[in-house]
């Protein structure tokens, strides 16, 4: 007797879904260094006074990163008070996904030592699992504090 076996084979292919939901996560972050140059003499009673800082930033939380890469310039309007704004590479995890990316900052420094700062992503500067990657955040520090809390909404990820 001949037995005729027929097989079927059916190829699959996996595609990435890119979330086109906002996320949002939160942690805190701490100041690991600061070094503020000024950038040009002035005298403080006449003039406002231009400086830059190179700092580098450890984030817990969502956002998992140790040593960034950050670059103010910064001008004084007052001894207290000013403007700065910069680039921060941030390399580590977000929400469990490794990679890189760089975020914009712009923000104020106030009478009271307190700070504001915005961020966005910069453009097309995520790697690895983090291309792609759209966002923005923002912190508030206080005088005195060891550690400032953040929160960044984004998208534009795989879904894990």
């Amino acid at each position: 007797m001949d037995t005729n076996t027929t097989t079927t084979t059916t190829a699959t292919t996996a595609t990435a879904v890119t979330a086109t939901t906002a996320v949002t996560t939160i942690g805190t972050f701490t100041f690991a260094g600061w070094e503020e140059l000024p950038l040009a003499p002035t005298d403080p009673l006449t003039a406002p006074r231009l400086a830059r800082a190179a700092v580098t930033n450890d984030f817990t939380g969502g956002l998992t990163a140790t040593g960034t890469t950050c670059q103010y310039t910064m001008v004084y309007a007052t001894e207290k008070t000013g403007l700065f704004n910069g680039f921060e590479l941030i390399t580590g995890t977000l929400d469990g996904r490794a990679g890189a990316f760089v975020v914009e900052q712009r923000g104020s420094f106030h009478e009271d030592g307190g700070v504001r700062c915005v961020f966005e992503v910069v453009p097309g500067s995520g790697t690895g699992a983090l291309a792609g990657l759209r966002g923005s955040g923002d912190f508030t520090s206080r005088h005195g504090e060891s550690s400032v809390d953040y929160t960044f909404t984004y998208e534009g990820l795989d879904r894990p």
